[in-house]
């Protein structure tokens, strides 16, 4: 005996259609600022530290290189990464903690992490220029 369904399943889902909640919004970009830290950023900071400290020259061109707008801006985006992850880190913290695990609190906490996050860039970014 076969049972029929009322309503048909989709047979695929339209992800560009489907409306996240911002707490799972945070969650992704939690998950993608921390690729984005690990893959391109570790490299970079390395580069960065090798021309720190392979002789007086190499600091001078890094100096000099951090002084381009093009760069500050890499940076400002690059200390929102940090920033981002670091706050969405402790409210998933906190989450583990069971405080503020209910509905109301866990979508407050999320616009926390996102206004923290963006207004500390914003100081970094004052602070760089």
């Amino acid at each position: 005996m076969e049972v029929r369904l009322k309503h048909k399943r989709p047979k695929h889902l339209d992800l560009l259609k489907i409306t996240q909640p911002l707490p799972a919004i945070v969650s992704i970009m939690h998950r993608i600022t921390g690729v984005l830290l690990f893959f391109p950023g570790i490299p970079f900071m390395l580069c960065g530290l090798q021309m720190l400290l392979e002789s007086p020259e190499s600091f001078g061109n890094l100096q000099e290189t951090f002084q381009s707008p093009g760069m500050k801006l890499i940076l400002v985006v690059f200390a929102w990464f940090c920033l981002h992850h670091l706050c969405a880190g402790i409210r998933y913290l906190a989450l583990d903690l069971h405080y503020g695990i209910e509905l109301a609190q866990a979508r407050a906490s999320s616009k926390w992490v996102l206004a923290v996050s963006l207004i500390l860039t914003f100081l970094i970014g004052a602070l760089l220029w």
